[in-house]
């Protein structure tokens, strides 16, 4: 059950059963805790900006909004801190009681926005964040910045344990060597 004094609630009283009004809302809400985890997440307490549109139709409530947001965390790469904006958007229907099940409801002349802005934020956040596109990361024996320290860098990163493998030469299959001299010789006697 939803708490009865959530920012997130709603009072659509005045849209009930009036298809074809429109409300338009800004909220700034302070997040009530955190929304996500791993290495970037929307901390509690930071602000969540939402652009909400409330229409009514037949079946019940339509939502629309735009959440923006700023996620901190770290670089999944150097470990720096980062801060990364968030934008999401979705639209859902609020229907009204009815004997068809529905996962979102009217509740006391009231739509909880909560539980769609938290799926639709987690689901924004990049599973491995980075502070840049080309961060080059730590550096594997000092663990120093490699973008703070360009003279740890070597041009050949390749991953030490194929490094056995690196005098290897690809040979050609004879078998298929010998089917494409033929098929060549074949040709050209045409």
């Amino acid at each position: 059950m939803a708490i009865q004094h959530s920012p997130f609630r709603v009072n659509v009283r005045d849209l009930l059963n009036r298809p074809g009004d429109m409300r338009e809302h800004r909220l700034v809400i302070a997040s009530p805790d955190t929304m996500g985890e791993g290495l970037v997440a929307v901390r509690e307490g930071s602000e969540l900006a939402i652009e909400l549109r409330l229409e009514s139709v037949h079946e019940g409530v339509l939502a629309t909004a735009e959440v923006d947001a700023v996620a901190e965390g770290e670089c999944g790469r150097c470990l720096t801190d980062i801060a990364l904006p968030v934008e999401v958007e979705f639209q859902e229907l609020f229907a009204y009681h009815s004997g068809e099940a529905f996962e979102y409801e009217v509740q006391d002349d009231h739509v909880d926005l909560e539980p769609l802005i938290r799926d639709a934020v987690v689901l924004a956040l990049p599973f491995q964040p980075v502070c840049r596109p080309d961060c080059p990361g730590l550096d594997p024996e000092t663990g120093l910045r490699l973008a703070d320290h360009p003279e740890l860098v070597t041009h050949e990163q390749g991953d030490p344990r194929w490094a056995a493998l690196a005098g290897f030469e690809a040979s050609e299959d004879e078998s298929t060597g010998a089917a494409a001299s033929a098929a060549h010789q074949q040709r050209e006697e045409r």
